[in-house]
C-alpha cells in the first residue's frame, strides 16, 4: 500500500533542502545531533505546510554552529509566510529573527514591543521588573 521508495524519496530531498545531511531516510531521528532534530522538525513543518509553527526552547542544548543554523531555518520559514511563536528565555538567542516580544510571568503578559522600539536589555529589563518601561511604546494589534 505504500509507496516506499517515493516516501524515501521525499523524505531526501526535504532533509536535503534543509542541509542536514544524513545517511539513510530511514536512519532514526535519535542518533541525529540536537540541530539536526530541530531541523528534522522545521522541516517537517515546513513539507505539511504549516501557517503556525510553535517552537519551545528549540536552542537548548545546542552548540553555537547548530544555534545558528537553526535561526537560519527558521528566518527561512518565516520568509516563506509562516507565522513562529518562540518561546525562550534567552532574548539575545532570537533578537536577530524575532519582529515582536511577548513576556510573560507565570501566564500573565507583562509586556509587549516591537523589536525595533526596544532592544534586547529593554526585553530583559521587562521580564526582571515585571514592569513597561514608560518610555518604550507597547504594541498595539488591534
Amino acid at each position: 500500500m505504500l509507496d516506499r521508495k517515493k516516501m524515501n524519496e521525499e523524505c531526501e530531498k526535504a532533509v536535503t533542502g534543509l542541509g542536514v545531511r544524513v545517511r539513510s531516510p530511514n536512519e532514526f531521528v535519535s542518533i541525529l545531533s540536537g540541530g539536526e532534530r530541530q531541523a528534522i522538525s522545521i522541516g517537517r513543518a515546513m513539507h505539511f505546510k504549516v501557517k503556525l509553527l510553535i517552537l519551545d526552547e528549540p536552542l537548548a542544548a545546542l552548540s553555537v554552529r547548530e544555534t545558528r543554523e537553526v535561526l537560519r531555518r527558521v528566518e527561512k520559514i518565516r520568509e516563506s509566510g509562516v507565522s513562529v511563536i518562540f518561546i525562550t528565555h534567552n532574548v539575545y538567542h532570537v533578537y536577530p529573527v524575532a519582529e515582536r516580544f511577548v513576556m510573560m510571568d507565570k501566564g500573565i503578559k507583562i509586556g509587549e514591543v516591537y523589536k525595533k522600539d526596544a532592544s534586547p536589555e529593554d526585553i530583559i529589563e521587562i521580564i526582571a521588573t515585571g514592569k513597561m518601561s514608560k518610555t518604550l511604546k507597547t504594541c498595539n494589534l488591534e
